[in-house]
């Protein structure tokens, strides 16, 4: 496989910036090359990238790192979906991207109304958590 290991990481290097690589642009990257999102969070392990401006807002943020917050009340088809999606208490990435989809709001705030309602997001699609 060192010709897919080759394109990625040239495809990869062409996009970082200051050694890092936001979330938006591995996602791009994925669908440019056709290839799953996890194969870009390896490629970046491998060739020692940080990625960053995660678009759940839960890394790679700067001073704090995460930039989610707890907001407000959240709307009942928002929590029963929250709540229908958890595999043992906890909400996957993929999960909270569909839910987004779904319901036609921006991922972050899905993200946003996880930490309202004390609920952890697992499993980065890209493998960075």
């Amino acid at each position: 496989m060192p010709e897919k290991n080759s394109l990625l990481d040239k495809e990869i290097l062409n996009r970082v910036t200051d050694n890092e690589l936001s979330c938006v642009t591995a996602f791009e990257t994925a669908g440019k090359l056709k290839v799953p999102a996890k194969d870009i969070g390896e490629a970046a392990d491998r060739l020692k990238i940080k990625i960053v401006k995660c678009q759940l807002g839960l890394f790679g943020y700067k001073p704090d790192k995460k930039i989610v917050k707890a907001k407000g009340p959240v709307s009942a088809e928002l929590k029963a979906a929250i709540s229908n999606s958890l595999e043992d208490g906890k909400l996957s990435c993929i999960k909270a991207w569909e839910i987004a989809s779904k319901l036609k709001v921006e991922r972050f705030f899905v993200s946003c109304a996880c930490e309202t309602l004390k609920v952890k997001i697992r499993e980065c699609q890209l493998g960075a958590f």
